[in-house]
């Protein structure tokens, strides 16, 4: 039987990627789902896109969009850097990509535009970047940008009361929709945490590995998950994205 195994945030960190697939050890039978904001942060963005081009080669895998992703291929297909986007770990990813050729950039385009805004499997479980707003679900969403951006799906999750039953008038729509709902984008260490978060029915699999956390990978079958070591770390002589 399939199980599958997503993955956090990467943020440029390959030291770390490669760190959690070796611990997981024989990937045989598994489904990678990747959350997305795979560049901007560590110094090997570019990197990060070759190994998950290849790792795909050898493993069934989905790749979703997260909100930095867009602003990389842009620049990668000629338009200005954005400067707040350099201020925020792009000015690594573009460092990364000094001495990628032309035709390695052509294939990293084509990678960032096939990734997914989100992914539904058979067994009601959504998997997301950030989140959606719509009652009816991100088919719904209003605005492309809200399923990399949005963290109010997060934060609704958080703040129901745990006692509170499926069945009330309250409870919110948007957490009805799917059995299971797996996230990144907004680190669960601004909560004190280091390993993955439930609340609700949604799972939050950033542990910080942009800045001073690590890389989680979690088997969302069984909930055994993987960490990297700390990304500061791995990457002593770097300062973590802001």
């Amino acid at each position: 039987m399939e199980e599958t195994i997503v993955v956090g945030d990467i943020h440029g960190g390959l030291k770390a990627l490669k760190q959690v697939i070796e611990k997981i050890g024989d990937l045989t039978g598994y489904k990678f789902i990747f959350l997305g904001d795979y560049i901007d942060g560590w110094s090997e963005s570019a990197a990060v896109i070759t190994y998950l081009i290849e790792f795909s080669k050898k493993n069934k895998s989905v790749f979703l969009r997260g909100n930095h992703d867009p602003l990389a291929c842009d620049w990668l297909k000629g338009k200005p850097a954005d400067h707040i986007w350099l201020k925020h770990g792009g000015q690594a990813t573009c460092d990364s990509y000094l001495l990628v050729n032309d035709a390695a950039r052509a294939i990293h385009i084509e990678f960032f535009d096939s990734l997914k805004d989100f992914y539904e499997d058979d067994a009601e479980r959504l998997f997301i970047h950030a989140g959606f707003t719509s009652v009816k679900g991100p088919h719904h969403e209003g605005h492309q940008s809200t399923l990399i951006w949005d963290r109010s799906l997060w934060e609704l999750a958080l703040a129901v009361d745990p006692l509170m039953s499926k069945d009330s008038k309250r409870y919110p729509a948007r957490l009805l929709l799917y059995k299971e709902i797996f996230i990144g984008h907004t680190p669960i260490t601004h909560i004190g945490e280091t390993t993955p978060v439930k609340s609700c029915n949604v799972w939050n699999i950033d542990t910080g590995a942009a800045a001073k956390g690590r890389l989680t990978a979690m088997n969302i079958d069984t909930k055994v998950f993987w960490q990297s070591d700390k990304l500061k770390e791995l990457y002593p002589l770097e300062v973590e994205r802001n």
